[in-house]
């Protein structure tokens, strides 16, 4: 419980912390662009929009810690809980959508010949709205449940209820209305990242093509001569892989922890970190892009 404590009270916020100010940094640069620059690009909007649904994230998660940490203080009470628990499935269901139109954007962008999806691709800032609106729509969708059978832990008795770290429960519903949810989260997940697989594959392949070619008419001293959109797009794959990387990680240890009788503290904090760890080292991805393409 000490160690426990230590963690909670010490250790995440000095992670979370860094990952706040990375995300306004990305947020601050990127509007700034949008606001002020001559070349506005669908792309910083995007990206915009992500470190938004990671700020709400970090501070979804950081807010639910120190009710954990206080929770016989009543510090949410029933309607926070409401709030806290919808708003955190809110952000990781936007920051999911939103890596996938990323990955999608930057697909299309690399490679002229996906004529099809070129299509759909936003010209302009503003025609990533609807994508955006949607996103917001499909996932208010999918956690709305959670305004209804959430409440705090002094309004309902603990037999019976799954709890959301310690500090809200679930209180049981219908077998069709779970299952309804479960689907509608779980289609979502499936077929935006199999958008961002399919995307993250045709720029890997894309990249190869590249390699091969710059190393056939330049030699391999001139190899490393990439330009801005090929620096953009491997750190799209990297970004892409660091969120396939932690929401498995998630989705195993949580699957894990569903099946075992006794929950370990060490597990959850295991999962605490995972649930966070995209959103908190994203930025500093796409910060170091702006690093490389600046030196280039």
């Amino acid at each position: 419980m000490i160690w426990n404590n230590i963690v909670r009270t010490t250790i995440f916020p000095s992670l979370n912390g860094p990952g706040i100010m990375g995300n306004i940094l990305i947020f601050v640069r990127h509007a700034y662009i949008l606001v002020m620059g001559t070349d506005r690009k669908p792309i910083d909007l995007i990206i915009i929009h992500l470190a938004f649904s990671n700020l709400a994230l970090i501070c979804n998660i950081e807010i639910a810690d120190m009710s954990t940490v206080f929770h016989r203080r009543n510090f949410l009470g029933d309607f926070g809980c409401k709030v806290v628990v919808f708003l955190g499935r809110l952000a990781r269901g936007l920051s999911i959508c939103t890596t996938s139109l990323l990955s999608m954007v930057q697909a299309v962008t690399i490679n002229p010949r996906m004529t099809l999806w070129r299509k759909l691709k936003p010209q302009t800032a503003g025609q990533v709205l609807p994508y955006l609106l949607l996103f917001w729509l499909l996932n208010s969708l999918v956690s709305s449940n959670m305004l209804h059978y959430i409440s705090a832990v002094r309004t309902v008795n603990r037999s019976g209820v799954h709890t959301y770290g310690g500090y809200c429960y679930m209180t049981p519903s219908r077998l069709i209305v779970r299952w309804f949810f479960i689907c509608l989260m779980t289609l979502r997940d499936v077929v935006f990242q199999i958008l961002m697989g399919w995307s993250s594959v045709s720029m890997a392949l894309h990249l190869h093509k590249h390699h091969k070619r710059v190393l056939y008419l330049h030699g391999s001293k001139c190899a490393n001569n990439s330009s801005p959109l090929i620096r953009a797009t491997e750190s799209t794959l990297i970004l892409m892989a660091c969120f396939l990387f932690f929401y498995w990680a998630d989705f195993i240890f949580s699957f894990y922890i569903s099946s075992i009788v006794t929950y370990d503290s060490i597990l959850l904090m295991i999962i605490l970190f995972l649930q966070v760890g995209y959103a908190v080292f994203s930025p500093f991805i796409l910060i170091c892009r702006h690093l490389h393409v600046a030196k280039g």
